[in-house]
């Protein structure tokens, strides 16, 4: 009861901007693309970029119900707090007039984290094209009241069904991972023109380095400066897919790309480690995807994991499959942070005689780390529980810090909290 008066909640406030948000698209009129799935949407929005550079707006660090009305409008919040939230909600009549963006072409990365999500954002952005590459158990205790007498047989089949209502709403052309069947099952279903993309089909070679990582895609080398999992693939292809829709020449030069903090940034460490910072979120699907790629990597490596959260019902199974995956790694040392990794993490992986290590909060986590790091590890982060503080405080530049994720005043409050 109170989870569905809180959507309501949420959703009735959204409108509020949502409606002048429409009234700036009324005249700005723009083509949209919106890029969505359960993880990968920032990373697909940043080669979006990288491809159709300055022709189209970008909905940077704005991907929800209030996120993207305020990136429409031009409101900026500035510290994340509710003293700011009267002036938010005066402005943006006046806001809803400014006139349109120069640009013609606008790009936004859509979250759907809650069911509504797609009838909500669809009829206000109206998308030419809809980008769809992921569909996993991120936020699924959103879902659960969908699942039986919601009409829905599990949680995964809910979060589907809720990513492919923006599908419906899409005029022209859908970009889909054709390999994940929950997706081309949705997509089959919308009627909308579809451009699959395989792995099969279009992923020749792939190789992973301490300086980047290399992709062949349809015969064309890609050569980029960061260290990224197999996964990325799909999100180069549908940047290219989408230039090539809106008569742009693709790129494979690297030197326009940039990637969002806490998604495989790699950062020199103390006693001479290799910090590859990957804690930006997590679910099961994307940690193993992360492993999979640690794997390829040279030298001793160690991964520090924080909870998965917003599991609901599904908690306990969740993170039992993370350990699975974790169990058959090759990481010397596993660093748990979180009550949800110590309970259900821990007790397989010391049965699997892994070397395991396990705390509640990540400043046991850094203090641990600071007196057993020997020197000369890779160490993987990923997951919540405000792993970007451990990484902050393990940086042999400490200037590099603005390159974290998370770095707005709340946050770091937050992360004094708990000690970092």
């Amino acid at each position: 009861m109170i989870q569905h008066l809180k959507i309501a909640l949420y959703f009735t406030v959204a409108r509020y901007f949502s409606f002048f948000a429409r009234i700036r698209l009324r005249s700005w009129k723009p083509r949209v693309v919106i890029i969505t799935g359960s993880n990968g949407k920032t990373t697909a929005l940043h080669l979006t970029a990288w491809q159709l550079g300055s022709a189209a707006k970008y909905s940077y660090r704005a991907n929800s119900a209030f996120g993207i009305p305020f990136d429409i409008l031009g409101l900026k919040r500035s510290n994340y707090s509710l003293f700011e939230w009267p002036t938010l909600f005066l402005m943006a009549p006046f806001y809803a007039f400014k006139g349109p963006h120069p640009e013609k072409l606008y790009v936004v990365e859509v979250d759907g984290d809650r069911p509504g999500d797609g009838d909500f954002f669809g009829p206000l952005l109206k998308p030419e094209v809809c980008v769809w590459l992921s569909s996993a158990r991120t936020h699924s205790m959103l879902f659960e009241k969908s699942v039986g007498a919601g009409g829905f047989a599990n949680v995964d089949e809910a979060i589907a069904y809720g990513f492919a209502r923006f599908l419906a709403h899409t005029s022209k052309l859908a970009i889909i991972n054709a390999d994940n069947t929950r997706i081309l099952e949705n997509a089959t279903r919308t009627g909308v023109l579809l451009y699959e993309i395989k792995e099969q089909e279009l992923l020749t070679a792939y190789g992973v380095h301490a300086s980047g990582s290399d992709f062949t895609i349809s015969n064309i080398s890609y050569r980029l400066p960061y260290v990224l999992p197999k996964e990325i693939f799909y999100g180069i292809a549908s940047a290219v897919k989408i230039a090539e829709y809106f008569g742009i020449k693709p790129t494979n030069n690297p030197s326009g790309l940039s990637m969002p903090p806490g998604r495989s940034s790699v950062f020199r460490g103390l006693k001479n480690t290799t910090l590859l910072d990957s804690s930006y979120n997590a679910d099961a699907e994307s940690v193993a995807a992360i492993v999979r790629m640690a794997e390829m990597l040279p030298g001793e490596k160690w991964m520090v994991l924080g909870d998965l959260i917003e599991q609901g019902e599904l908690e306990q199974e969740e993170h039992e499959r993370l350990a699975r995956i974790l169990a058959t790694s090759d990481f010397k040392r596993i660093v748990l942070v979180g009550p949800r990794t110590q309970t259900h993490v821990k007790p397989i992986l010391q049965a699997k005689g892994m070397d395991v290590a396990s705390f509640i909060g990540p400043k046991e986590a850094l203090d641990y780390l600071m007196a057993e790091l020997g020197g000369g590890e890779t160490i993987v982060f990923k997951g919540a529980r405000f792993l970007e503080g451990i990484i902050e405080h393990l940086l042999l530049d400490k200037a590099d810090a603005a390159h974290l994720c998370r770095r707005e005043a709340v946050w770091v409050a937050r992360r004094k909290n708990f000690g970092l």
